[in-house]
């Protein structure tokens, strides 16, 4: 994962002063690596038995849709609010300076049926946790998030709910 982490692209102050941006589109704009990524995220769960992988919007959409291919699994598209067209369920969650929500399609999964979640990123693990507590709520078994970059001086995995986290990059 080296060679990958090589490849991820520091924007400082974006999308505001003080934040260092981790850009990943290197890794997705080259297809070996993009193909290290996406199996690097899948192979953890090859034998977990994964009904569906669910993405969260945007970027979490493009790394979730190959890895549910990978795994021979459906795809979940988990949305901000208003974006999906049919009956949703909706979790808000806080951020440092106010709400926001995500949704899921009611009929999403099945009852029981095991679910990864998968995103570019964890950084403070608010997204994440609405995620995971989304598709609790319609009767997954989430069995995992498996993210590219973990920014754990955020501490974001402590939110998660005890759902095991699988980072390929981690920034201490």
């Amino acid at each position: 994962m080296e060679n990958l982490a090589s490849l991820i692209r520091d924007i400082p102050d974006f999308p505001e002063p003080g934040i260092v941006f981790k850009d990943i589109t290197p890794v997705l704009a080259d297809s070996d690596a993009l193909a290290r990524l996406i199996d690097g995220l899948a192979s953890p769960y090859i034998e977990a038995e994964v009904g569906k992988v669910a993405g969260i919007e945007a970027r979490g959409f493009t790394l979730a849709s190959p890895v549910a291919g990978r795994l021979g699994a459906g795809f979940i598209p988990v949305r901000k609010p208003g974006k999906l067209p049919h009956e949703t369920i909706r979790e808000e969650y806080s951020l440092e300076y106010g709400t926001d929500a995500l949704e899921v399609h009611v009929d999403a999964v099945r009852p029981g049926e095991r679910v990864l979640l998968v995103d570019d990123v964890i950084a403070t693990g608010g997204t994440a946790s609405a995620a995971i507590r989304l598709l609790r709520g319609i009767g997954a078994e989430v069995v995992g998030f498996s993210v590219f970059i973990e920014l754990a001086f955020l501490r974001g995995r402590e939110l998660l709910n005890g759902v095991p986290l699988h980072a390929l990059v981690r920034y201490d």
